[in-house]
């Protein structure tokens, strides 16, 4: 059966669609209640999104429910689908709600699965390997299985956002619009924000500890989930990244390999695995939590999270890339 509905009830008594020929779903994990939230208004969905999502669905032998978020009954809206308990909830929205909704599922909740709704769409393209929202829900549908994420969580007293690709805090955060623009082939728009960026590359430098050592001093630091990292091969913890550019002219390189390649290769960068840091700086610090710009108090501590949540992913993940 299926069922599109735009009010904060999801599981109405759903009309009855006769289903032809359904697809296969995935052997993996039962999938017999399906809950899709949309949010209408991320740029990735489109106008048409929830019809869209209703004759995909339509396929396959499940029973499903489809609910547009709207802003004033977001919280009300997403705590009733968790309630409801379905064997996977999918999330077609920006990279900032679907991380709220995966943080609010926790390890306990059903499994979530985060479709490609937003600009940069670092978490699903981690797990299904595209931008396309169409693909991921199918490849979510046919190959899925339960996935641990691992991630991480930001706060600085007052803000708190969990990740689960990565952080970017210090004035470098700014290089990730430019690094995106350049893989949508947009160079004059990459351009205006590598400029922007090394306007304030020396704005303020970091002092940060890693795991209670001495403090140290950076550029910027990248703390990034295994999930996604080239260089960690299980979920032991964080890799953490200082970016250190003594001059312009490291800044600028720098700058290049995180728009173009592993900005790893640069020998202003250094990395270790870490379970938590403390970050400290004499103003605000600007951050860029997987995909989502920040602005920071002048102290921040972030931590690793073992099991953030369950995503339904095939298995093993097809990332598209890895940072």
């Amino acid at each position: 059966m299926n069922e599109t509905a735009a009010s904060a009830s999801i599981l109405e008594t759903p009309a009855e669609t006769p289903i032809t020929e359904p697809h296969v779903l995935t052997p993996h994990v039962a999938l017999g209640r399906v809950i899709m939230l949309i949010n209408p208004s991320s740029g990735g969905v489109g106008p048409n999104a929830a019809e869209e999502a209703a004759a995909i669905l339509a396929d396959y032998p499940c029973e499903t429910a489809i609910l547009a978020l709207e802003g004033a009954q977001f919280d009300t809206q997403v705590q009733q689908a968790l309630d409801a308990r379905p064997d996977v909830l999918f999330v077609l929205a920006g990279d900032g709600t679907a991380g709220t909704i995966a943080s609010r599922a926790g390890p306990d909740g059903p499994l979530v699965a985060p479709l490609p709704g937003g600009t940069m769409n670092m978490l699903p393209r981690a797990l299904y390997g595209t931008a396309d929202w169409k693909v991921a829900l199918r490849r979510a549908l046919e190959e899925g299985a339960p996935q641990r994420v691992a991630g991480g969580e930001v706060t600085d007293g007052r803000f708190r956002q969990a990740f689960y690709c990565a952080a970017i805090l210090g004035a470098p955060a700014l290089w990730a619009p430019a690094r995106e623009a350049v893989r949508e082939g947009k160079f004059g728009l990459a351009w205006a924000y590598g400029r922007r960026a090394l306007k304030r590359a020396f704005s303020g430098r970091l002092r940060f500890s890693l795991d209670g050592r001495a403090d140290r001093r950076a550029e910027a630091l990248v703390l990034i989930s295994p999930m996604i990292s080239k260089a960690m091969d299980e979920h032991t913890g964080l890799e953490a990244a200082a970016m250190n550019p003594s001059d312009a002219l490291q800044a600028f390189r720098l700058a290049a390999h995180a728009v173009f390649d592993d900005w790893r290769q640069d020998p202003a960068v250094t990395t270790k695995a870490i379970q938590q840091a403390t970050i400290r700086a004499r103003s605000r610090i600007p951050a860029v939590i997987d995909g989502e710009p920040a602005l920071l108090r002048h102290q921040a501590k972030v931590r690793f999270i073992r099991t953030a949540f369950r995503a339904l992913a095939p298995n093993p993940p097809t990332s598209e890339e890895s940072v």
